[in-house]
């Protein structure tokens, strides 16, 4: 053999001394640098998914749903997309070529950039199918809504990251939300993963809600709200149905709405809950509880007479007046024909807190408590209560405000006969014990004063039901400008309950600065009120009250057709009060 031959032999063995030497090296001296260097570039720990809980109504039809989708992703600054692909991948993804360019463009140097976020299973699959390097996919969900604009202020919405916004999607996002899981996993050079290693931690899906709405009664109350803000040509309207048995919203809609399955909605004005946020003078539907305070004083009963001659009265320099000359009235025919001169009177003759201990016993200036966002107090004094101004006016409804949500459970106190109880959105959820705070003998005899309002004899027939005796007040108030109240703009409310017998449902119905001509509350927000209620009460089974039902409605030659109570002259001649600013407290079960 040739020196030639034994020297490139020697090389030879010599390199492979050195390589089995280095490998051996590595192997056990470097090992587990190696191991964490090959992990980093192939082994991810990746989160496991979990979808929202679902929301239902109070029979289990889902009102929020979470649909698995995919957001489309690359890491150009690793894995570049061509430039030649561009133009396909855009196609699949179902957007400008341009825009695809110029996001990658931008984003050329960076480590991540999403394509489309929420990308539907058949969109993805398109995308998937053009087999780009680069381009990866991230399950995750999506909300919708089924029932969208109807539910929307209740339910709420959440983000593109799933992160409740509005409603109960907020205050209970922490409950719907879960936790997602984490597990380790082996990618290829193309990002995708090929082989799970191990899970670290199981995922948590979120819990389900039980809402306290009634899907059919929220989609007939949304519908006849909508029909009356249009045909009025109003501003806004809101609506309230509570179940009196458990203070329970079985329904609660707002005009303006908004769709929450569409981004475009979102940040328009219709998405603010005015049931809960927006606050009103009450006017004439703050009565009844006047009423009360005058029962409670034991000076008064039903066929207490009270001289409204000569059809106004006279407190300092302000002129309160009724539209005419009523003369001698009883107690319960002030009610019903709404006489701002009688009830005055009353007023002014009971001791200077009666009325508004009344009311605040009643739940005027507390938050409602069913922790929706913004839900607002209100303003409710007793600053002004040494005035005899101040008595008057609180007596009819002036000088203080209340939302929809605090007016229904007004009225859900007398509808329990005297108890108070609280309200929820919530189904089943536990709740404070409730309080008697007015004697049943007393919300017995309002109640059957106040279901003269509902006839000819008073200030809404339209808010009649057929086959049912319904107990209700109307509302007609000014709006408020910074000079005084306006006399062209108004809000007309009506409140109350049914049947009168054994009332089942509290109804308040609120349309704000209506437009089409009808102002007053007994012709714009009555007629609401009756055709909603008329069918709850059939789809809740509640059984006609046969010849009761027509109890009191017999027509009398001098019955109004309207009441002072549902025309301008509801508001005070007074046009120094400003409405005071309401202070929102922003209420979450969090």
């Amino acid at each position: 053999m040739s020196w030639r031959h034994k020297l490139f032999a020697g090389l030879f063995v010599a390199g492979a001394v050195a390589l089995i030497a280095r490998v051996g090296h590595l192997a056990v001296a470097e090992r587990d640098f190696l191991k964490k260097q090959g992990e980093a570039r192939a082994v991810r720990v990746v989160p496991i998914p979990v979808h929202r809980g679902i929301i239902y109504d109070r029979h289990g039809e889902p009102l929020a749903v979470s649909t698995p989708v995919y957001s489309v992703w690359t890491d150009p600054g690793w894995t570049p997309i061509p430039a030649a692909r561009y133009a396909e991948l855009a196609a699949a993804l179902e957007l400008p070529a341009g825009r695809v360019s110029r996001l990658l463009e931008r984003n050329a140097g960076s480590r991540f950039a999403y394509l489309k976020r929420h990308v539907d299973p058949a969109t993805a699959e398109r995308v998937r199918a053009l087999d780009i390097a680069g381009v990866r996919f991230r399950r995750e969900y999506r909300r919708f809504y089924p029932a969208a604009e109807t539910t929307a202020h209740v339910v709420g919405m959440t983000n593109i990251d799933d992160a409740g916004q509005e409603g109960v999607e907020l205050v209970l996002d922490a409950f719907l939300r879960g936790a997602p899981g984490e597990k380790r996993v082996l990618r290829d050079r193309n990002g995708r993963a090929v082989k799970d290693l191990a899970y670290l931690r199981a995922p948590e899906f979120g819990k389900d809600v039980m809402l306290s709405l009634d899907l059919r009664l929220q989609f007939f109350a949304y519908k006849e709200l909508k029909s009356a803000v249009e045909h009025n040509r109003a501003k806004s309207g809101a609506l309230v149905m509570l179940d009196v048995a458990t203070g329970e919203v079985l329904a609660m809609a707002n005009q303006p709405s908004y769709n929450p399955n569409n981004p475009v909605d979102r940040g328009s004005p219709g998405m603010r809950n005015r049931a809960v946020t927006d606050t009103y003078e009450p006017g004439s539907t703050i009565k009844p509880l006047s009423v009360l305070a005058a029962l409670e004083s034991g000076r008064y009963f039903p066929d207490t007479p009270v001289d409204t001659a000569p059809g106004y009265v006279r407190i300092g320099s302000k002129l309160i007046e009724d539209p005419s000359n009523r003369g001698l009235l009883t107690l319960a025919e002030v009610l019903a024909k709404s006489s701002q001169v009688g009830m005055t009177k009353v007023a002014l003759d009971l001791p200077e807190h009666a009325i508004f201990d009344v009311a605040a016993r009643a739940g005027l200036g507390e938050v409602p408590g069913t922790h929706l966002p913004g839900e607002t107090v209100g303003v409710f004094t007793s600053r002004d209560l040494d005035k005899d101004i101040g008595r008057a006016t609180l007596a009819f409804g002036y000088g203080l405000t209340v939302t929809p949500l605090q007016l229904a459970r007004t009225y859900l106190t007398l509808a329990t006969g005297g108890v108070r109880r609280p309200v929820s959105v919530i189904r089943d959820a536990p709740a404070p014990a409730s309080e008697r705070v007015f004697d049943a003998r007393d919300v017995r005899d309002l109640s059957r004063m106040m279901e003269r309002v509902a006839t000819t004899q008073g200030t809404a027939p339209l808010a009649r039901v057929a086959g049912y005796r319904v107990v209700g007040k109307t509302g007609t108030t000014r709006k408020v400008s910074p000079i005084g109240y306006d006399e062209s703009r108004h809000v007309a409310l009506f409140a109350g309950y049914a049947p009168a017998h054994r009332p089942r449902i509290v109804l308040v119905v609120v349309i704000d600065e209506p437009a089409a001509g009808a102002v007053a509350g007994g012709s714009v927000a009555a007629p609401v009120f009756s055709r909603v209620v008329t069918r709850a009460l059939r789809i809740l089974g509640v059984a006609p009250e046969g010849s009761r039902a027509i109890a009191g409605a017999a027509p009398r030659r001098d019955a109004p057709h309207d009441s002072p109570q549902d025309s301008p002259q509801d508001s005070p001649q007074e046009k120094a009060r400003p409405q005071p600013n309401p202070v929102a407290v922003p209420r979450t079960l969090a």
